[in-house]
């Protein structure tokens, strides 16, 4: 790897990986993403990148999960002694004490890089997230809600967000002490001397606001300068990538210039899977119907451990399979909005997730496919490794819906290839399926 290693970071899912790794390749800053840890060749595949990612599931697990994987992850990530270490999560930062805890990750990480104080940055103008006095706030459409109140992730099947107080919304998860720096023009000097005075008062972990491009610069110049209070680890959503690459240029860095992709090719045919039951992905889906795609109903319940999984993954294939011969694109789907999800007793997200990501295998393989999506963040989490996939880079960004780019697929020898994207739930416009079909994502 760059003896010069920039930034390391592990994704609480696969989406919101993907979103990092199209932050920094989209603004000079080469970077590889792992789906497990690497072999060595694997990595050395990659020595010209200056950041590096892995890609994990924990924002679906547990703590005690989080307790026996997460060191060794930390740790290797630790080992690449890059200048920033973080740990990525949601920018609606959703999680519970029972999943996806944030706060217990952050006790990790401490502990890991034996650190005194976290950072946690969570704002960013460009997913129009903001961070004000502590509170979250999120857009949904055309209007912006205090994520307690927000349309979709109030409602959030597993872990909705009842509190905007992004401090109040930790202290269920975690003891750790969190201090608060608002975002309101402070400059780096001053916030230098907040950090202090937070240290010196026992926090652990400090929110720094973000809610418009200075206020994200302040806190990039924080994160990079950090003083003897902050060390590599920081937590938070690609806020904090947005607010380093501010830093970075603002001091002259001469690799942080936005990139050129060359445009991707309208496809005749793609084929979509997903897990997801929001209703930015509902629009979409049936966007993309009346655009000649076919909704293929998937049985979630049977996926899940119904006691019927083969019958309904051997349905599902057979209508995909009849689309793809008919020169159409195939939308294989659990869910259609919130509405329609469901849970099944005892069973884990986890099965339906592989299940489609064989499905998805099976009919890119059989139909000879080059561009493929899979919607959902624990979707794409499981499905992935059903792929093969163990590498991830920025094929295109996406402008008009950052964080869920398309990427190259690297796979194991003798695979094809592939272009992928990952969607989060409430990523995209309504057209966004479409737009990944024709090519049009400029």
């Amino acid at each position: 790897m760059s003896e010069d290693l920039l930034l390391s970071y592990y994704g609480d899912d696969f989406t919101g990986s993907t979103d990092v790794l199209e932050v920094l390749s989209a603004n000079g800053v080469p970077t590889v993403l792992f789906t497990r840890l690497p072999e060595e060749a694997e990595r050395a595949a990659f020595s010209e990148c200056r950041a590096i990612g892995l890609a994990g599931t924990s924002r679906s697990q547990a703590p005690d999960w989080m307790d026996e994987n997460l060191p060794g992850a930390f740790g290797w990530l630790k080992s690449l002694k890059a200048r920033h270490c973080h740990y990525k999560v949601c920018s609606t930062f959703d999680s519970s004490p029972k999943q996806g805890s944030i706060g217990r990750a952050m006790e990790i990480g401490l502990h890991i890089f034996d650190q005194k104080m976290a950072a946690v940055v969570v704002g960013a103008p460009q997913l129009r997230r903001y961070t004000v006095f502590g509170h979250l706030f999120a857009a949904f459409r055309d209007e912006v809600y205090r994520i307690d109140r927000h349309p979709v992730m109030s409602r959030h099947p597993a872990t909705p967000m009842d509190e905007s107080d992004l401090r109040r919304h930790l202290a269920a998860q975690t003891d750790l002490d969190i201090g608060l720096i608002d975002g309101f023009g402070f400059p780096a000097a001053t916030g230098e001397m907040m950090l202090a005075a937070l240290a010196g008062n026992g926090k652990r972990a400090c929110l720094i606001d973000v809610h418009d491009h200075a206020s994200q610069a302040s806190a990039g110049a924080l994160l990079d300068s950090g003083g003897d209070w902050l060390g590599p680890f920081v937590v938070g959503s690609s806020g904090v990538e947005y607010a380093l690459i501010a830093a970075w240029r603002s001091r002259g860095a001469p690799d942080t210039g936005t990139e050129h992709f060359a445009p991707l090719a309208a496809q005749e045919r793609i084929a979509i899977v997903s897990g997801s039951c929001s209703p930015t992905t509902e629009r979409q889906i049936r966007s993309a119907v009346e655009a000649g795609f076919v909704s293929i109903d998937v049985d979630y319940a049977a996926l899940a451990g119904g006691g019927d999984g083969q019958r309904a993954f051997d349905e599902a294939l057979a209508r995909a399979s009849a689309a793809l011969q008919d020169g159409r694109s195939p939308i294989l789907h659990t869910a259609l909005g919130p509405d329609t999800a469901l849970g099944v007793e005892g069973a884990s997200n986890d099965a339906v997730g592989r299940a489609l990501g064989r499905l998805l295998r099976t009919i890119t393989e059989q139909a000879e496919l080059s561009r493929v999506v899979v919607a959902g963040g624990d979707t794409s989490s499981h499905a992935l490794c059903e792929l093969g996939i163990f590498a991830l880079t920025l094929r295109h960004p996406i402008p008009q819906s950052p964080g869920s780019p398309v990427c190259t697929a690297h796979r194991e020898a003798g695979a094809g290839r592939l272009e992928i994207t990952l969607k989060g739930g409430q990523i995209g416009g309504d057209d966004f399926f479409v737009r990944l079909r024709d090519g049009t994502v400029a």
